[in-house]
């Protein structure tokens, strides 16, 4: 069952805590979402350039990825991560070609390890890092808080987007 409560999630610091708590929340909603998805239904496109379910949870979990690497080691991906996770970033024609034919599983698998990754890193540091601040090569500053915002951001948004997908899905399958 879903719990609709902000509060701090036990083993972090308060505002650390309540973090936890939203990312949590948010990643229970989106598996609540795609729980019985088969991959037929992952592997569905609306159009020629639309992303399918699939791409768009892989591109979910590749932007936690992405952000705890900025935000837990300072440092933008290296070449193994970013051949790993490119297509995932970037969506595109090359996501298109290729994250398909895989089982849920496959999907709520690299979210999951990801996730675990991120709650371990979390419960090592303080509500101080989360205002910790730095600047884009572009000099426009941003605080840890604000990355990780942006990961629930980001992955709401693209529920809606699977959302949207699923209901293109279903008026097809009835179709």
């Amino acid at each position: 069952m879903i719990d609709y409560r902000i509060r701090s999630n036990g083993g972090f610091t308060e505002k650390m805590g309540e973090l936890v708590c939203m990312l949590e929340h948010t990643r229970a909603v989106t598996l609540e979402e795609i729980k019985e998805l088969k991959q037929w239904d992952l592997d569905f496109r609306v159009d020629e350039s639309s992303n399918s379910i699939g791409a768009l949870l892989h591109h979910i979990a590749s932007i936690e990825f992405v952000h705890g690497i900025i935000s837990f080691h300072g440092r933008d991906l290296n070449d193994v991560e970013l051949n790993k996770w490119r297509t995932a970033l970037e969506l595109g024609e090359q996501a298109r070609k290729t994250i398909q034919k895989q089982p849920i599983e496959y999907y709520i698998n690299q979210l999951s390890e990801v996730r675990k990754s991120t709650l371990s890193q979390l419960q090592k540091l303080n509500d101080d890092w989360l205002a910790e601040e730095n600047k884009w090569g572009n000099g426009v500053p941003y605080n840890n808080y604000y990355l990780w915002f942006h990961v629930m951001e980001d992955e709401i948004n693209h529920r809606g987007q699977i959302r949207t997908i699923k209901r293109q899905l279903m008026d097809k399958k009835q179709n």
